[in-house]
């Protein structure tokens, strides 16, 4: 689905004057101001997308109970949605949904401050989702979406049959399941008004949430950037830190 990246294994950046380096900094600084005007106008097309009322009723297990969608706003207006992969049966995590996770925990005051709702939603068990977010230390909600059509509907998680067919639809285009998992990662987002009634606003999939993942953003600043074979295929689950980097394989979540 991406195009591999070789690999820097030495740099073989030029070496040059304070005042060559200037020059060559303000042009980069062109094209940076460039992308910085290109993702306003890119907020502001996403905020002006038309909404889609939910009609249909969703059932989460929560370690307090059952719970349906306008619940897990927990008297917020605005609700995002992180689908992590994670299906029923599964031990651990994906490794890039894991990685995506790492980031939650320290902005989840900062969303809730700005009436801002954050969970992340799976279908795995809520027992097998609490072992695995008690091996990694997390604290944020994560709900199971198990029994529920949530998942389905979302286009993050695919049956037995729909990966038996010709295609699966996936980031709002139509791909042979061999591109794909039974389970796949993505970011929604709905609003709630004052009557109770819940609409979605927004979904990104594939790398489409890759902005919001602060490493990566940082990476991309050092001077070697990501440095990576193919996408996020450095990644680890944060407990296997000390084993040797993969670089041949990917992350699941690209």
């Amino acid at each position: 689905m991406d195009a591999t990246v070789s690999v820097k294994t030495e740099p073989d950046n030029a070496v040059v004057t304070r005042d060559e380096w200037h020059d060559a900094r303000l042009k980069l600084l062109e094209l940076e101001k460039e992308e910085t005007h290109l993702r306003d106008k890119v907020r502001a097309a996403r905020q002006a997308l038309p909404w889609v009322k939910v009609d249909k009723d969703y059932t989460f297990d929560t370690p307090s109970g059952k719970r349906n969608l306008a619940d897990l706003f927990d008297g917020r207006s605005q609700l995002l949605v992180y689908h992590f992969m994670f299906g029923p049966g599964w031990k651990e995590g994906c490794v890039g949904c894991s990685f995506m996770a790492d980031h939650f925990d320290g902005t989840l005051p900062h969303l809730s401050n700005h009436d801002v709702t954050l969970v992340a939603i799976s279908r795995g068990t809520l027992a097998e989702i609490e072992n695995y977010k008690k091996r990694m230390g997390w604290h944020f909600p994560w709900l199971s979406s198990n029994g529920s059509d949530f998942n389905f509907d979302y286009h993050v998680s695919f049956t037995e049959d729909d990966m038996k067919g010709d295609k699966i639809t996936y980031n709002f285009r139509e791909i042979p399941p061999s591109e794909g998992y039974e389970e796949l990662p993505g970011l929604s987002a709905f609003y709630k008004n004052e009557n109770g009634d819940v609409f979605h606003t927004y979904s990104t999939y594939a790398r489409g949430s890759e902005e919001t993942i602060g490493t990566l953003m940082l990476l991309d600043r050092a001077p070697l950037g990501r440095n990576e074979a193919q996408t996020m295929n450095f990644v680890k689950r944060h407990d296997e830190d000390e084993q040797k980097p993969d670089t041949t394989a990917s992350s699941c979540c690209h």
